[in-house]
C-alpha cells in the first residue's frame, strides 16, 4: 500500500504537504508554499524522483554503533559541488 500526501496550513497559514506511510508514520514534511497549487506541483516533482533518488550521505562519521541495519543495501553518490540536491522542502 502506498504512501499518501497531505495538504495543510502551517501557523503561518502557508500551504504545506506531508508524506504519511500506511501506519500512520510522517515520513517527510514539506517547506512552505503560497498556494495549494504550487505545493501540488512539488508533490508531483517529488513523486517523479522518490522512486529513483539515490542516497547522498552528508553526515558526519561516527564510531557510534549502528543500532538498525538497513534491509537492503543502497547506493550512495558522493556529492558533487555546486549540484543542487534538494528540492526546496525542509
Amino acid at each position: 500500500m502506498a504512501g499518501t500526501f497531505e495538504l495543510f496550513a502551517d501557523e503561518d497559514a502557508r500551504i504545506r504537504f506531508r508524506l504519511v506511510a500506511p501506519d500512520g508514520t510522517v515520513l517527510a514534511v514539506s517547506g512552505q508554499y503560497p498556494d495549494k497549487y504550487q505545493a501540488a506541483a512539488a508533490i508531483e516533482d517529488v513523486r517523479e524522483c522518490a522512486g529513483t533518488g539515490l542516497i547522498s550521505d552528508l553526515a558526519p562519521s561516527s564510531n557510534l554503533a549502528r543500532t538498525r541495519t538497513p534491509k537492503r543495501a543502497h547506493h550512495v553518490r558522493p556529492r558533487l559541488a555546486g549540484k543542487a540536491n534538494s528540492l526546496g522542502a525542509a
